[in-house]
């Protein structure tokens, strides 16, 4: 009699076999990461502000071209995504924020399609699991910048060379996604979008014979077809401005390429990058060195020679940012799947590592079975040391303190994986605890620490005392019923007070240019003529919100008219008066 497997164990098998199995286990990894926050939201300074504001000129002036009165250096791809989004769900930092939200989980999804096609499916899908828990990678998924867009338009084109190469029925359709993602990617990310391309030409010469991509004309077709957006915003520019529209975006590059930013030197990345991606960068080494010691077949210069040329040309770009590496993180992710499954594999599958070794396999598995072992203590102190700091600091300290408390011991709880599962299976002979476990033991930490993250709002509330600061009634009330005049209200704080002020009055450069009775945002730091009567609503992050109170005159058109501002109702709230 055959044995037969219980009814949900068969229904799993079948769900398991599922072809959209790994894209929804996937969903739930990456979606608890995304949508995790304190309940409060409100938006970064500087670059998540600038770009939200400029959308939203674009989707209040219905000018979808050019809303300044100058010619604008960025193209406009993410503003349009962003007005878009204003356009279906209102405005808001959600609406400002899901489109790198959804473009992040299609990345996802691509770099597991890249994975499956370079190394193998279970590498792939660790890749993209590896991916989702990059913190810089998470939380710039999780920013309205052009970052995320940009780079899940240049691994859905490196997605459409690799399956040109594999479909040669469907290789000019497959070209013309190719060019299409990148001449989008310049409608999104300007010149920037020149760095992966550049990043590609050792695969594309070196691999020509095979492929022939550089001879197909369907790729130059999408090309042309991806930046018609672009030629025709550049044409409508051009005929308001004429050559200075080109000339600033020309500039701004040659601005950008010319100035260091915070003395970041040629040496940032080096190590800016594997503190970002901590722990998975020491992976990544381990998995460039088992490409150079077995080259991958065909895709070497994919795998490996597209992020080192990356790497180099961001390094001696002089404004060196944190975000700039960005692109690269999609193939550390890969390269650290790879070394971590062969760690994973020496520790629990030692036939497989033998075959792997070559000559004086059983001594040199006997040193390297160390290495995870190693690991797997290792993080087990660091779990101990963890949730003794977090209990410490979760008791005695106070309310601030508490949140990070609270990170330290979802991370130390998580970090115990490790050396449960090496313990369990080799001091209690538990066979069932197999390399799995030991890879879930790297992963569950890092998300449940980001997960923590996520609820405290350190990924979403980025300027919690501004937006108190407006939720107040008087202030809210102020804000929406009065068009609200800026007086040299600049820096971070300024561009998020743009965003947040629903009616724009003029900006105007001292306070003695306002009507009477008009409220104004007032920078502390730029203003000093402060002679003319005022009161002072409330002060955030040195600017004040204000109210003109005896101005002069209130010019008319036949005649200047005195105002007797004493018969003026004015709120209760008011905190200074300033004569």
């Amino acid at each position: 009699m055959l044995f037969k497997l219980p009814n949900y164990q068969l229904a799993w098998q079948r769900f398991r076999s599922w072809v959209g199995f790994p894209y929804v286990t996937l969903l739930f990894w990456i979606l608890p990461l995304l949508l995790s926050n304190s309940g409060h939201s409100s938006l970064m300074a500087h670059d998540e502000g600038l770009y939200a504001w400029r959308s939203r000129q674009m989707f209040d002036s219905s000018n979808w071209i050019n809303p300044w009165s100058q010619p604008h250096h960025k193209t406009p791809g993410l503003y349009w995504l962003i007005a878009s989004s204003y356009t279906l769900f209102g405005i808001s930092e959600t609406s400002v924020r899901l489109p790198s939200m959804i473009l992040g989980v299609l990345s996802i999804f691509i770099l597991y399609e890249i994975g499956k096609i370079l190394l193998n499916q279970k590498i792939a899908w660790l890749a993209a699991v590896i991916l989702s828990v990059e913190f810089l990678w998470l939380q710039y998924c999780r920013l309205g910048t052009p970052d995320v867009p940009m780079i899940f338009l240049v691994i859905l084109a490196i997605l459409a060379l690799l399956k040109a190469e594999l479909n040669p029925q469907y290789r000019s359709v497959y070209s013309l996604v190719v060019g299409v993602c990148f001449g989008l990617g310049f409608l999104v990310r300007s010149f920037m979008i020149f760095l992966p391309m550049i990043a590609l030409f050792p695969y594309l010469i070196r691999e020509h014979r095979r492929h022939r991509h550089l001879t197909n004309p369907m790729l130059y077709l999408g090309f042309l077809l991806g930046l018609i957006p672009t030629l025709i915003w550049l044409w409508l520019n051009f005929s308001l401005y004429g050559i200075d529209t080109i000339e600033e975006l020309l500039e701004f590059v040659f601005r950008l390429g010319s100035q260091e930013r915070g003395n970041n030197g040629v040496l940032f990345y080096l190590w800016n990058v594997p503190i970002k991606v901590f722990p998975w960068f020491l992976f990544a080494v381990i998995g460039v060195f088992l490409t150079c010691r077995r080259p991958i077949y065909r895709y070497q210069l994919i795998l490996v020679g597209l992020p080192l040329i990356l790497f180099f040309e961001i390094s001696i770009f002089s404004t060196r940012l944190p975000h700039y590496s960005l692109c690269l993180y999609p193939f550390i992710a890969l390269l650290a799947a790879l070394g971590l499954d062969w760690l994973a594999s020496v520790g629990f599958d030692g036939k497989r590592s033998i075959r792997e070794l070559g000559k004086d396999e059983q001594t040199r598995l006997t040193y390297l079975k160390k290495v995870p072992r190693n690991l797997s203590y290792g993080f087990g102190v660091i779990a101990i040391l963890l949730l003794l700091t977090g209990s410490l600091v979760f008791i005695w300290g106070s309310g601030d303190l508490r949140k990070y408390a609270t990170i330290g011991l979802a991370l130390g709880c998580g970090c115990l994986i490790l050396p449960l599962v090496w313990i369990g299976r080799y001091r209690f002979g538990k066979k069932f605890l197999n390399s799995n476990y030991w890879l879930a033991g790297w992963l569950i930490p890092v998300w449940l620490a980001l997960a923590v993250v996520g609820s405290h709002g350190f990924l979403s509330d980025y300027n919690p005392d501004l937006r108190s600061f407006l939720a107040q009634p008087a202030i809210a009330q102020i804000l929406q019923n009065h068009s609200i005049y800026f007086v040299k209200a600049g820096g971070k704080t300024g561009v998020l007070l743009d965003f947040y002020t629903p009616h724009h009055g003029e900006d105007v450069d001292t306070i003695s240019e306002l009507p009477v009775y008009s409220y104004a945002w007032l920078s502390l730091q730029r203003v000093t003529d402060l002679s003319t009567p005022h009161r002072v609503l409330g002060t955030v992050q040195k600017h004040q919100l204000i109210q003109i109170l005896q101005g002069g005159f209130i010019q008319t058109e036949k005649k200047p008219v005195q105002v007797d501002w004493i018969k003026h109702v004015v709120l209760e709230n008011s905190t200074e008066t300033k004569k």
